[in-house]
């Protein structure tokens, strides 16, 4: 949101005292607001983390999430309009592979600090909670978005977490139809319009499950239809579609959820890495072995 800070400067003066503690907060360091949860801006400014939403939702956010967009977006572009002028995100067909390697890694670069400065990490906990304690995990991308839900199903089986991930519809929804209360069911789509995963986790959202919706559009259909929504950001670059571009982020996420889960079930987990490594040793060279 353009003039963002700007607006705040000068309508605080005109906000509840509560509202103005926030925003003095906020306009006083706004980078700092924008890596903060909402919980340390709520003990920052001295109020609550209702108080908090109340100020997003007299400024046009649908949350606290939008708001940290917002406000990493409009301190960072400075910074942003920089890079872009440096190093830019077009790659032509004569284009160098120094300049391919500066512009892939610099764009990625970016999204995972962008998305990390916007990640509501009190919503992170709560996935990481229902995880830990359900007894079924499904979950559903399609495209990229189905090879970071390998991935996430990967990690969870291996620390003992009963873990499905599906890119069919037909079979994503007969499993979610067979979850129930304490299940958690996660769909990830960049746009928060692919048809599959809104379908999947209204399915599973009726039948009781936690369900959670990975994107970058926090408005989204998907993210309308889930109880839990964690953002990612993505810009596009010459031969990478947003969605494409999303994947870095994506993993960053649900990365940060398997690692918040395993701190959760860390003697299980320990115990788990233990037997796997040992099952899989047989496998591996010796060091100093080359291959025959």
């Amino acid at each position: 949101m353009v003039g963002l800070l700007s607006r705040i400067r000068t309508e605080q003066g005109e906000m509840p005292e509560a509202l103005r503690k926030v925003a003095e907060v906020i306009v006083a360091d706004p980078a700092e607001a924008a890596r903060s949860t909402i919980v340390d801006l709520a003990e920052r400014s001295g109020t609550s983390t209702a108080t908090i939403t109340r100020l997003c939702r007299s400024l046009g956010f649908g949350g606290y999430a939008e708001l940290r967009v917002a406000l990493a977006t409009e301190t960072g572009r400075a910074a942003q309009q920089r890079w872009e002028t440096d190093i830019g995100q077009e790659i032509l067909p004569d284009d160098g592979l120094d300049r391919v390697l500066g512009v892939v890694s610099g764009n990625d670069i970016r999204l995972i600090q962008e998305t990390a400065a916007q990640l509501d990490l009190a919503t992170v906990e709560k996935v990481a909670g229902a995880i830990a304690r359900a007894g079924r995990v499904l979950l559903f991308g399609v495209s990229s978005s189905a090879a970071v839900a390998s991935e996430m199903e990967y990690r969870l089986q291996r620390i003992r977490i009963p873990t499905w991930s599906r890119s069919d519809a037909h079979s994503a929804l007969t499993d979610a139809a067979l979850l129930g209360q304490g299940d958690v069911a996660i769909g990830i789509s960049h746009s928060g319009r692919t048809r599959e995963a809104i379908e999947v986790l209204a399915e599973a959202g009726s039948h009781g499950a936690i369900t959670v919706a990975v994107t970058s559009h926090p408005r989204s259909p998907l993210a309308e239809v889930a109880e839990l929504v964690v953002t990612t950001a993505s810009r596009e670059t010459t031969f990478r579609s947003e969605g494409f571009a999303a994947i870095h982020s994506q993993l960053l996420v649900l990365d940060v959820v398997y690692v918040s889960v395993a701190q959760r079930t860390y003697e299980r987990t320990r115990k788990a890495f233990d037997l796997t490594v040992r099952a899989v040793t047989g496998h591996r060279l010796p060091e100093g072995d080359a291959w025959p």
